[in-house]
C-alpha cells in the first residue's frame, strides 16, 4: 500500500469509541494534503467542494465562471496548503476566505470592461445629468465601503461579506464557517459598528 494512503487510513482507523473509526477533520486532512497526500486530497474535496462552490456561485453568478474559479480554488489548496495555520482558525475558514478572495478577483476581472464603457457612456453630454450624478455617488460610496471594510478583523469582515454581500443568513455562515450562531452574530455586531464609525453614519 502506497504510503500517502497510509497516513490517511490511519486516521480514518483510529477509534473515538470500541469499533467505530473515526472521521478525518478539515484539519487533520489539510495537514495531510500540506505532506502531498493525494488521497486526503481527494477526502477534502469531497467534504468542502459544496461549500466552495456555492459561496462561488453566490459571488460569481455565471455558471461557467463558477466552475472555473472553483477549480481554481481547489488547485490553490492543493498547492498552498502548507500555509494553513490552526493557530489563526479553522480549515474551512482558510478554505472559504480563499475562495472569496478567488471570486472576487474574478468578479472584478470581468467587470473591468463594462467598468471602462461606463466611463465612455458618462462621457456622452446627451446623458441625463441626474443619472450621471447619481451613478458617480454610487461608485463614491463603494469605494468607502471598501475602505471602511479593511478596518475590520478578518473574521469580523468574512462574517459581513458572506451576509450583507452574499446574501447568507446567520445560520448558513455559521455553517459555512464553522462556528457557533452566538459567534457570528457577535462578529456582525461589532463588525457593522465599526463601519458605522468609519462611515461616518449616526442615528
Amino acid at each position: 500500500m502506497p504510503k500517502r494512503e497510509q497516513s490517511l487510513q490511519s486516521l480514518q482507523s483510529t477509534p473515538r469509541d470500541v469499533g467505530r473509526p473515526a472521521d478525518p477533520t478539515a484539519e487533520d486532512l489539510l495537514a495531510l494534503v500540506a505532506r502531498g497526500d493525494e488521497a486526503a486530497f481527494e477526502r477534502l474535496y469531497d467534504l468542502l467542494s459544496g461549500s466552495v462552490f456555492g459561496l462561488i456561485r453566490r459571488v460569481v453568478r455565471d455558471q461557467a465562471q463558477s466552475e472555473e474559479v472553483f477549480q481554481e480554488v481547489m488547485l490553490e489548496v492543493w498547492r498552498t496548503a502548507t500555509r494553513f495555520d490552526p493557530e489563526r482558525g479553522s480549515a474551512t475558514t482558510w478554505v472559504l476566505t480563499l475562495t472569496h478572495r478567488r471570486a472576487v478577483d474574478r468578479v472584478r476581472s470581468a467587470q473591468a470592461a463594462t467598468h471602462r464603457e461606463d466611463r465612455a457612456a458618462r462621457l456622452d453630454p446627451a446623458r441625463p445629468f441626474d443619472e450621471v450624478s447619481e451613478q458617480v455617488n454610487g461608485r463614491l460610496e463603494q469605494r468607502q465601503v471598501r475602505r471602511c471594510l479593511s478596518f475590520l478583523t478578518e473574521l469580523q469582515r468574512e462574517s459581513v461579506l458572506l451576509s450583507y454581500y452574499q446574501g447568507y443568513s446567520y445560520p448558513e455562515v455559521a455553517s459555512l464557517l464553522g462556528i457557533p450562531l452566538g459567534t457570528v452574530k457577535t462578529r456582525m455586531r461589532d463588525g457593522l459598528i465599526r463601519l458605522r464609525d468609519c462611515m461616518g453614519v449616526t442615528g
